[in-house]
Parts: structure tokens; C-alpha cells; sequence
């Protein structure tokens, strides 16, 4: 059984490109992240691939922000619903759905731009964000961000993409 399997839907044709084996690498980063907050089942999730308008249509139609974003995560489990897994995970065959990432390449890279963070290392920090909010991380109180900012930035830092100092605990810096 995968110990992480990625469905892929890409609208924007991100995944052609030959220079990169984009599904090798967000695997390699997953899997690296998964290990890091200790996830032991068997996941399963997509990541779809949207163009700017399709991202500000989810945006202001689940978050009411009419802006195009990086990343939208849709978790399986919000944190309100209690779901007990314990009775699954004994099955070897068991994978968890942990939800969808809907991410939109261009404001990837405007945001590389920005921030001068360069593509591939802003494409990690979006990824592994996204990543986290399905398995239940947040950054809304302050305990809760430096939590997640530090297993992203320890991620990132692992995989050879390491983040400022200043957005180890509080994000991005800019």
C-alpha cells in the first residue's frame, strides 16, 4: 500500500513541463512532511492545478476573499466533526482521504517574485502549507502559526529549501 497517493488534476497543463518531474518532487516533499508530523497512515489526497480565475472563484465563493490565491485547502476533517479512525488504522489497507489542494501556479510564481524566494522554494512552502491545513494544522492564534510554521520550516529546510529566519515561527516574513 502507498504510504501517500496523490490524484492528480491538472487544468493548467503545470505537470507538462519536461524539465521537471513535478510528481517525483511533491511526492519526495510530502512524504518528507508526512514523516515529520509523525502520520503514520496511509494517506490519500489530490492537488488540483487551476488558472487565476478559478482560484479567486473558490476563493470568494468558500473564503469570501475575491482575490486570486496560492493554495486552497478543503480538509476531510475540519476539526469539528469527530471521526474516530482508530478501529481503520489496524487495517493495513486502510488509506485516510485527508482532502484537495487546489494551487494556481501563477500566483506561485508572482509570489516568488515578491518575496524573492525563488520558484522552487516557494512552491515547497505553498505545498507543505496546504499539506499541513489537511492534516489539521492552523496559524489562526499565535501558538497554533508557530507550531505550524516550524514542522513547514524544519520541511523545508530538510529538503534543501530553507526559509528565512524570521519565517521559521511567524510565516513569511514579507
Amino acid at each position: 500500500m502507498n504510504p501517500l497517493e496523490i490524484t492528480y488534476h491538472d487544468e493548467v497543463d503545470f505537470l507538462k513541463d519536461q524539465e521537471n518531474d513535478w510528481q517525483s518532487w511533491i511526492s519526495e516533499l510530502l512524504l518528507l512532511a508526512k514523516k515529520e508530523i509523525k502520520q503514520d497512515t496511509n494517506l490519500e489526497m489530490s492537488i488540483n492545478f487551476v488558472d487565476e480565475d478559478k482560484s479567486q472563484e473558490i476563493n470568494r465563493e468558500y473564503r469570501r476573499k475575491d482575490r486570486p490565491t496560492d493554495v486552497i485547502s478543503f480538509a476531510i476533517e475540519d476539526g469539528n466533526d469527530f471521526l474516530d479512525l482508530d478501529a481503520f488504522r489496524a487495517d493495513p489497507e486502510f488509506q485516510e482521504d485527508i482532502g484537495d489542494l487546489f494551487m494556481c501556479p501563477s500566483v506561485i510564481e508572482r509570489h516568488s517574485q515578491e518575496y524573492g524566494t525563488g520558484w522552487k522554494r516557494e512552491f515547497g512552502y505553498t505545498l507543505v502549507h496546504g499539506f499541513l491545513h489537511l492534516n489539521g494544522y492552523d496559524h489562526i492564534k499565535a501558538d497554533e502559526a508557530k507550531e505550524m510554521f516550524s514542522i513547514q520550516g524544519k520541511v523545508l529546510e530538510d529538503y534543501g529549501l530553507p526559509l528565512y529566519p524570521d519565517q521559521l515561527d511567524e510565516g513569511r516574513g514579507k
